[in-house]
Order: C-alpha cells, then structure tokens, then sequence
C-alpha cells in the first residue's frame, strides 16, 4: 500500500500520461505510476534497460526473475511488447522518440535545474539513464515530496547536489503543488486538496509566482 502522499503524487502524474503515448517511468515512486494508467489507454512504457510495453506489477507468486525494469523490480509485459538491448534504447531515448518522462527528484531549482541521481559521500552504482532521459524526452515530469525528512524545502534557489540536468523540467509534481517552469519562471499552476498557496509559499524556498489561471481543489 503506497503512503498517502504517494497516493496524491502518483494520481496527479497519472492526468498528465495521454493515449497513445511513448512514455517512460523513472525507478522509485514513478514506477508506480504503471498501475494507474487507465486500462483503455493505449500507452507504451519504455525502460531504458531494454523493454517496450511495461505492464503492471505482477501478482504475488507470478513474478518472473528475468522481467525487470530499470530498478530492478519485477514487471509484466503486455501483447506485443518487445526487447532490445541498451543501445537501441538510449537510441529511442536520444532521438526524441519518448514523449513523456516521469522521474522523481532530490532537489528542483527554481529555474528547472534537476538533481536525482546521486548523494555525495553514498553509494551509488550509477547514473543511470536520467541525464539521457532529460535532455532525449519531449517533456520531463519531475515527482516528488515537497519537504525531506527533515522539513526542509526540496525545492530550491539553486540545487545543492549534482546536477542531472539544467533547466530540464517541465513538471514539478509533490504532495502539495503542482509547477511549471516557464521563461518568465517557476508557475505555481495547481494545488493539492485541502493546501493554501500560503503553505506552499511557507514550504517552498524557490520563488514563484501563482497563476492567474490557479487550480485549487
């Protein structure tokens, strides 16, 4: 059972997947996302380890130890789907063949800036394919929590970790708001149930301005 803020993030994430879609789900929370597509979408999710067409998570007791996606966690693949190896995926990833990317975060600047792949001073086995992923995407969607487990902002001046990418995102989804990030800044476009732009401003370090056209709920 996904905690409550998952549940708001990750239904959010879902209204931005459209039919007929070429998608692409990050490893952690996005990977949820997989099991609230609408069943009479027709959407492709890409893996950058070598899958076109992510099913849901398997049932207890049907996982196969050779479906994985890049997080290492076992799927299902729907009719038709198909397997490659990694140059033919970054291939489809570099050359603007995934319309949408959905990818959690560690930080996000007020000027689309990325940082989610790695922590210094912690292990880390790779980079994976994100810094591929924002700049191959048509649009980046970043998910996450609005505050760490400190209480503090993840959403930044300015990006304290390693980049993944600058002025990258398009998207910022949490469990409070929902930005865009335009060229006249970082757009606060919609909040979250029951949350006051007062609570986001209070829990936001980045600036922002709130849109004319404001979604509450």
């Amino acid at each position: 059972m996904m905690k409550d803020v998952r549940v708001t993030i990750v239904k959010r994430a879902v209204q931005e997947i459209e039919d007929g879609m070429n998608v692409n789900l990050g490893i952690g929370m996005p990977t949820l996302v997989a099991n609230e597509i609408p069943a009479d979408f027709n959407v492709l999710l890409q893996s950058e380890n070598g899958l076109l067409g992510i099913g849901p998570y398997p049932a207890e007791g049907e996982e196969d130890p050779d479906l994985i996606n890049a997080g290492k966690e076992t799927i299902t693949t729907k009719p038709g789907s198909s397997f490659f190896d990694s140059a033919e995926s970054f291939a489809m990833i570099r050359g603007g063949h995934i319309d949408l990317a959905i990818l959690g975060g560690m930080e996000v600047a007020e000027n689309g800036d990325l940082a989610n792949w790695m922590i210094p001073g912690k292990m880390v086995k790779g980079m994976g394919g994100a810094m591929d992923l924002v700049n191959g995407a048509k649009r980046v969607i970043v998910i996450m929590e609005h505050v760490n487990k400190h209480g503090e902002s993840k959403i930044k001046k300015a990006c304290t970790l390693p980049l993944t990418g600058q002025g990258v995102v398009h998207r910022l989804i949490t469990d409070l708001a929902v930005f865009d990030f335009t060229e006249e800044g970082m757009v606060l476009v919609e909040t979250m149930e029951g949350v006051t732009v007062d609570e986001v401003r209070e829990k936001t370090e980045a600036d922002f301005t709130v849109s004319q056209e404001l979604v509450t709920k």
